[in-house]
């Protein structure tokens, strides 16, 4: 499938379910980047607005540059009336930003969709002399017995889980993208909680995860509901993340 239209149809359980980003990231850009809320953000693959989020909370204008017209529209209807935020229909190869426009480029879950080459290219021409880049990921831990058997789960029914999976980046290929610049590795904790719910939401917002209309859809739910019942406690179970960010 089109990595741009990959998630049109998971757009409301992506904006309920998926997790945020802690503000340290901010605190990490600062110490690292002279980053502050002046410099101007292009959130790259910037989706339904989650990242976006983040830096428009911080007083930064961010130019939200997202693909994905279902995505990008939610990402308007939420974060539209905010001044600083200004959203373009563009990809990571080709932003439709003025060269030399914004001072910070973050991807948040995005970089593995991207064309590395093409995309390297653009952000150079975008990004003014001495700015920085941060590359984001919320990395779901797989320590517990309930993360072992939800990682199983996807190991079985994701249709493409092992091809698209953002772990397969690995850091040589990110050191080849901001060569010949240096970088830096940042990680801080997340956590999400969730209730029966919402750990269905959080499973079909993944865009590898067969729909409703699929013939395996059933057994899967029925798999997802014997983990949830082994695993929960008080009626809820959690998912632990590494928020990883990359900054050169």
């Amino acid at each position: 499938m089109d990595s741009t239209q990959r998630f049109s149809n998971r757009v409301d359980n992506y904006v309920k379910y998926r997790p945020g980003y802690p503000k340290e990231i901010l605190h990490f850009l600062s110490e690292t980047s002279g980053f502050s809320p002046h410099w101007k953000v292009a959130d790259i693959g910037s989706g339904t607005g989650i990242s976006t989020a983040l830096f428009l909370d911080n007083g930064n204008t961010v130019y939200a540059v997202e693909p994905n017209g279902p995505m990008r529209e939610k990402a308007e209807e939420l974060l539209g009336n905010t001044p600083l935020f200004i959203s373009i229909n563009g990809t990571a190869e080709d932003t439709g930003l003025p060269a030399q426009s914004v001072d910070l480029i973050v991807a948040g879950q995005a970089f593995h969709w991207f064309d590395p080459i093409a995309a390297k290219k653009e952000f150079a021409r975008i990004l003014r002399p001495g700015g920085a880049i941060a590359l984001i990921w919320n990395e779901r831990q797989k320590r517990s017995d309930f993360e072992k058997a939800y990682e199983d789960l996807l190991q079985t029914y994701g249709t493409d889980y092992k091809e698209v999976n953002h772990s397969n980046i690995t850091e040589n290929e990110i050191s080849d993208f901001f060569q010949p610049a240096s970088w830096r590795l940042k990680a801080a904790d997340n956590r999400q909680a969730f209730d029966w719910q919402r750990l269905q939401g959080r499973l079909l917002s993944s865009s590898y995860i067969p729909v409703e209309q699929n013939d395996i859809y059933e057994k899967m739910m029925e798999r997802l509901r014997f983990i949830f019942d082994t695993y929960q406690q008080d009626g809820v179970v959690h998912f632990d993340y590494l928020t990883k960010v990359y900054i050169s």
